[in-house]
């Protein structure tokens, strides 16, 4: 859980560094939103680095807000919101957001997020 914890911090300030020094050479992420639905993922430290330089330039300010980390054994379950401002439009989102870490040994090896807590919870393997 305190990877997973230390990964959502280093996202809020958009650290590649932070961000990757606890993830496997092939990590993968599978982002929520509109590029969750062109079935993308950012692959390895170069892919963190594309994913972070995208919000960077589509949000003004974005942060996650952690309401609830569980530990499943051999991933991380994230509860919480996503909230930011758009950097064109100016509008304030907060949504609802969850991921599921994924590891292999004490590294980071996959994330998958969503905009359902239901939905992460099933992807987790837990029963709704």
């Amino acid at each position: 859980m305190e990877i997973a914890e230390r990964n959502v911090e280093a996202f809020n300030r958009l650290d590649v560094d932070g961000f990757v020094e606890s993830a496997t050479p092939d990590f993968e992420w599978f982002p929520a939103g509109a590029t969750a639905l062109e079935r993308v993922s950012f692959l390895g430290r170069e892919g963190v680095e594309k994913y972070f330089e995208e919000l960077r330039d589509t949000w003004e300010e974005i942060r996650l807000v952690a309401q609830e980390f569980r530990d499943l054994g051999d991933c991380t379950l994230f509860l919480g919101r996503l909230e930011g401002r758009g950097r064109a439009s100016g509008a304030p989102v907060d949504s609802p957001f969850a991921a599921v870490f994924d590891f292999r040994g004490s590294q980071c090896s996959r994330i998958r997020a969503f905009l359902d807590h239901d939905e992460a919870s099933r992807a987790a393997g837990l029963a709704e």
